[in-house]
């Protein structure tokens, strides 16, 4: 239940993030530019997406990886079937930590340090 759960958010996450770049929200372009900023901040410690980073990192190398080619071959479908909600949930996650990230940049513009 918890994985369904977890999906049907990123994929939520993914419909409102592609709605909101014609509403008003952070374009993809923005987002993009946005990913190494977010990996920099992380990295220093002020950020505190570490581990979404790191576990998309790893869906990102699972998708790449050449091992994941041999199931692929023998069992069509369902082994592209796996990449594809891979995929789906890698979108959708990095639309979520993207548009988080955002938000985080913005408040931390808005704190005056005396």
């Amino acid at each position: 239940m918890a994985k369904t759960l977890k999906r049907t958010a990123a994929f939520t996450a993914l419909a409102k993030a592609l709605m909101a770049g014609a509403r008003g929200g952070p374009s993809l372009s923005t987002r993009i530019a946005a990913i190494p900023r977010m990996m920099k901040a992380t990295t220093r410690g002020q950020y505190d997406g570490g581990l979404r980073l790191a576990m998309m990192a790893a869906a990102t190398a699972y998708v790449l990886s050449p091992i994941d080619v041999v199931p692929e071959m023998f069992l069509l479908v369902v082994g592209l079937a796996d990449d594809a909600v891979m995929v789906a949930w890698l979108a959708g996650s990095v639309l979520a930590e993207t548009e988080r990230f955002l938000e985080w940049e913005k408040e931390q513009h808005r704190i005056v340090v005396p």
